[in-house]
């Protein structure tokens, strides 16, 4: 394949299914799903090719019907951490020296997998073991990892092809080396589509991964190990652990070839992450690449010119969509006085609508939050909102975890803009809103801005273009990821690459290029067809 360059088939985003009823999509879903509900999946870890199994197993129930199990996994110790860095740094220098068209090949093969025999096999883990609607399981677990893996093969090809320029005599040549080591992915719960393409993204650009998923999230990644095993992923390239978390991080984080990590979760963790780095750096042979998204506490602010059914449509999406787990998921809102009463009327009207239950009544519109630990916060939040005076739930405040662990969508309205629940992230069904004077629009600007140490996504209703314009001009730096007149959730992948600044992450934009050129380190090669024969310069002469 050396006398190839091949073009790359042409790449759009995968069209969303509808899964209305009497659909074939609906009917493969339930089929799926129900096949699932009556297995005990046995769940290894993944190891240099091979299925791996420890003394010590952990079994998965369902957040939606938590005394059902639906499979069991292996916890790793020590040496299964070592095992499976060394497996990646054994299969590096082949996958990293294999052609481009040959690496990409898996991804794009993979892509078809997902678009076909795999695509409600994934949907239907994803529903069952982090409790998603059919609907945000086409989308991200389907839909959003097809876009990974097609449009990372786009943007690596477009990277490979800048090269410098070069004068008369001379070839000048950008070689995107991977990087030295191993890259270590720490993935999360909430989307299938992030967790696969944390290891997927600098394993096509020629690295090897160690890959530390989420507990909450192991069921769904033993369908994508079946997945790249389809595909033809070579052995060691990608290698998946089911570990403690402190342990792992004790090891990875000493080891002298750790090169760079992936991470989505908790902004707490990724600062103590990169401080741990810090303090090891004498250990490392290079500088280590350090990538993540952390948490959000996005806002939605509508002016007196917005449309009332638009902001109520985008608060109820934005806010409850997976139950608020998301990290661009609404969950604070400012509402002009001369629209909130209208805004209030409209939002509990529909929110009165919603049903709350199983993913496999395709009429819940919401389901499960992901364990009780997260339950049991999100219930001392509604208690203490229920004590203050400084704030009022007008809908929801109703959790019950007898069956699942369900939390209805609350809305709280505060009269402190300043409120713990307008500036922490609860990662939950909850949403804040502050309701201010019209004549302070200027204010409430500064306000959203100041109010958050995030900076992820943010989005803006208004009709009359200056105050758009104004809002674009002054919240620029509040988020990463702004809208205007839409949601702040539902990045789609080459349309509106994801992530955000300050205490939000690294915005390193997954779902572009940007993100693939963290996982090379470049070098240039200068070759001269006719190099000088004298030492001697015009300027030496007498």
């Amino acid at each position: 394949m050396n006398n190839c360059i091949p073009i790359i088939p042409t790449q759009n985003c995968e069209p969303v299914k509808s899964y209305k009823p009497g659909s074939p999509e609906r009917k493969e879903a339930i089929s799926e799903y129900n096949k699932l509900m009556k297995k005990v999946v046995d769940i290894p870890m993944f190891i240099n090719g091979k299925n791996v199994k420890s003394n010590k197993t952990k079994y998965i129930y369902p957040p939606h019907n938590h005394k059902h199990i639906v499979g069991k996994y292996y916890e790793g110790n020590k040496n299964h951490i070592m095992n499976a860095i060394d497996s990646a740094l054994k299969a590096k220098k082949e996958w990293a020296s294999m052609d481009f068209a040959a690496r990409a090949s898996i991804f794009l093969k993979a892509a078809e997998l997902l678009r076909g025999p795999f695509r409600q096999k994934i949907n239907a883990a994803t529903m069952i073991g982090q409790s998603k609607n059919i609907f945000q399981a086409e989308i991200d677990a389907s839909c959003e990892l097809i876009d990974f893996l097609n449009f990372n093969v786009k943007f690596a090809n477009e990277i490979y092809q800048k090269q410098p320029e070069s004068s008369k005599g001379i070839w000048n040549k950008m070689e995107y080396r991977p990087l030295e080591g191993f890259v270590f992915a720490i993935t999360p719960f909430n989307f299938t589509s992030i967790a696969a393409n944390l290891c997927f993204a600098p394993a096509l650009m020629g690295n090897t991964i160690v890959w530390k998923p989420s507990d909450s999230q192991i069921y769904s990644t033993k369908v994508i190990i079946e997945l790249l095993k389809e595909a033809g992923l070579p052995d060691g390239v990608i290698n998946v652990i089911y570990t403690d978390p402190v342990m792992t991080s004790n090891i990875v984080f000493k080891h002298r070839d750790f090169a760079g990590v992936h991470f989505t979760g908790s902004t707490k963790v990724f600062k103590d992450i990169w401080k741990t780095i810090g303090n090891n750096i004498q250990l490392y042979k290079n500088y280590p690449r350090i990538v993540g998204e952390t948490g959000g506490k996005d806002f939605i602010l509508a002016h007196n010119s917005a449309d009332i059914k638009e902001v109520t449509t985008a608060l109820i999406r934005g806010a409850f969509e997976y139950q608020g787990q998301k990290c661009s998921a609404a969950s604070r809102a400012y509402i002009p006085s001369s629209l909130w009463k209208r805004i209030k009327n409209e939002l509990i009207k529909e929110l009165k609508t919603i049903c709350v239950g199983d993913p496999e009544d395709f009429s819940n519109f919401m389901n499960a939050v992901i364990h009780e630990q997260s339950f049991d916060k999100l219930s001392k939040v509604i208690k203490k909102v229920k004590k203050n005076k400084s704030a009022e739930i007008i809908f929801g405040g109703e959790v019950d975890k007898s069956v699942g662990y369900f939390v209805q969508p609350t809305v709280i309205v505060t009269k402190k803009a300043n409120f713990f629940t307008m500036e922490e992230e609860l990662f939950g069904p909850i949403l804040t809103i502050f309701i201010y004077q019209d004549k302070n629009f200027d204010k409430t600007l500064k306000l959203i801005d100041e109010t958050s140490e995030y900076g992820l996504t943010g989005a803006v209703f208004a009709k009359n273009r200056k105050i758009i314009n104004e809002s674009l001009k002054y919240l620029q730096m509040s988020a990463g990821n702004f809208y205007v007149n839409d949601k702040p959730t539902g990045a789609v992948v080459s349309q509106q690459p994801f992530g955000g600044g300050r205490s939000s992450g690294t915005n390193d934009k997954a779902g572009s290029h940007l993100n693939l050129l963290r996982w090379v380190s470049p070098r240039t090669i200068k070759e001269n067809f006719l190099p000088d024969k004298n030492y001697r310069y015009p300027f030496l002469e007498k």
